[in-house]
């Protein structure tokens, strides 16, 4: 399962053309693709007008969603943050630890647009999909 990042969505969603969104066309009907409830949140959130709200949500809602909450999945993404610390990266969001964390709790791997998971990867091993041209 790949799961699809609110960068690559926002991206999607407002027509914008780059490798993300270009594999995101082309991987639609081939692979099993999915979100966390968080993404789902912080796409949502960001929609000002009613009509196009329910259309995203619909349309968003077809795909696996993932409920991500709970204290095991909290405390890990607080042990990775303090992981990433001590070997020098500092994660802005919190919300992006708890997105890489459940990836690699579930092992799936994650189609992105911010840098913030990159030392998940490279430090932590977390799987991501590097989209090409």
């Amino acid at each position: 399962m790949v799961i699809i990042d609110t960068t690559v969505w926002i991206d999607y969603l407002r027509g914008a053309h780059n490798p993300e969104t270009r594999w995101v066309d082309r991987e639609l009907r081939r692979q099993r693709l999915g979100l966390t409830d968080l993404i789902l949140c912080e796409v949502l959130q960001g929609i000002s007008d009613q009509n196009a709200f329910a259309r995203v949500q619909a349309d968003l809602l077809k795909f696996q969603v993932f409920q991500t909450g709970g204290s095991g999945l909290a405390v890990a993404a607080a042990q990775n943050y303090r992981e990433l610390r001590q070997r020098g990266y500092t994660v802005r969001k919190t919300i992006d630890c708890l997105i890489a964390t459940f990836c690699l709790q579930a092992e799936h791997e994650l189609l992105h647009r911010d840098h913030d998971f990159d030392p998940f990867e490279k430090e932590l091993g977390l799987p991501v999909v590097h989209a090409s041209s």
